[in-house]
């Protein structure tokens, strides 16, 4: 025992720190992949699902109840700016069976008790499958105070289609995409100029590549900054633990069970290159979520299992995020610890 307690003093206070664990959380069950979750601190937070519903927990994810719920609708995506208002995007018809809902944007004042249709100008919105908010401080005569500027991006099965606000939600604007991309997955914005989205090349997937796009002017253009090399490829999520390093997983729908490599996409520039790394060597893998708690120690989920690294992608271990983990969230409080939260066939918390 006295070894023991030697070789963990010797150990970095870094490396001790890092070590983590994912706790499994009672929720109602769910009969596939659910989509998105989100919290404003540790305690409060929401996660939606393909059956309509809206799930809010005030205890750190201890006891969850259905806050609202709207049949024929598939909640995608989710996001909140403060206790009271926030955002659920609908992925839309004409994808997935049984959904008549072709509102793409839905919006609370109530913290979720209550949702209402968003309005926007531009052209139709189809679908969205992603949320990013950017928080932004000035200076409000005299008082430190903070706008915010919204994101949504999608979608899956095309078409592309971006919708912005910059009041906080108050009033939007949609821009197509296509003529950039097919598909549209993901968006990561640092500040409300430049940003990236996950995209595919093309709407049939047996002719897509993976797409990342980059902006510089808050979405109104986009270059290519990277592009697989293989059909059957899309991107999924984004992860950017730093503002130079991020992380993209790459999703293989290949139906030749002999192509078995995942990888991920990694840049070390901030964005501006590329390059490809491997995950692990199995067909059974597709890649879904991904969150990082630093430049080097992340998360990945597939449809079978999740994936750890501490190494910046070089080695890859399963970890327990259970099946087709689709989104990972880790937040930093005030104090700077660490808490997090991942959504799939159930929610884990970290």
């Amino acid at each position: 025992m006295k070894k023991l307690f030697y070789l963990f003093a010797l150990l970095p206070l870094s490396m001790l720190a890092q070590e983590t664990v994912w706790k499994k959380l009672t929720t109602e069950p769910y009969p596939g992949k659910q989509d998105d979750i989100t919290f404003i601190d540790e305690n409060t937070g929401w996660y939606v699902n393909g059956f309509g519903a809206l799930y809010h927990t005030s205890d750190g994810g201890t006891t969850w109840h259905k806050q609202f719920e709207k049949k024929g609708t598939f909640f995608r995506t989710v996001a909140f700016i403060d206790k009271n208002t926030g955002f659920i995007g609908n992925v839309g018809t004409d994808y997935f069976p049984n959904v008549t809902d072709t509102i793409p944007l839905y919006g609370t004042k109530d913290g979720g008790k209550t949702w209402a249709p968003v309005a926007y100008k531009g052209p139709y919105v189809k679908g969205l499958c992603a949320i990013d908010v950017v928080k932004e401080q000035y200076i409000n005569h005299g008082q430190i105070d903070y706008k915010y500027h919204l994101y949504g991006v999608g979608r899956v099965g095309s078409p592309a289609a971006i919708i912005v606000s910059h009041d906080g939600g108050k009033t939007w604007a949609s821009q197509s995409m296509d003529a950039d991309c097919k598909m549209l997955f993901d968006i990561k914005m640092f500040n409300k100029n430049e940003g990236f989205v996950c995209a595919a090349s093309n709407a049939d997937v047996t002719q897509s590549n993976a797409l990342i796009l980059q902006t510089a002017d808050g979405g109104k253009t986009w270059k290519k900054v990277y592009q697989s090399s293989r059909p059957y490829e899309t991107t999924w999520k984004v992860a950017f633990p730093t503002r130079q390093t991020g992380y993209v997983t790459i999703q293989s729908y290949n139906p030749d069970t002999n192509v078995k490599q995942q990888r991920l996409a990694k840049t070390t520039d901030g964005g501006n290159t590329w390059k490809e790394i491997n995950l692990v060597e199995d067909n059974t893998a597709r890649e879904f979520g991904i969150g990082f708690i630093d430049e080097n120690h992340g998360f990945v989920g597939t449809m079978n299992s999740g994936y750890e690294t501490k190494d910046g992608g070089t080695t890859w271990q399963k970890t327990d995020l259970g099946r087709a983990c689709n989104k990972i969230r880790i937040y930093r409080d005030d104090k700077g610890k660490v808490y997090g939260y991942a959504i799939g066939l159930n929610v884990y918390k970290l």
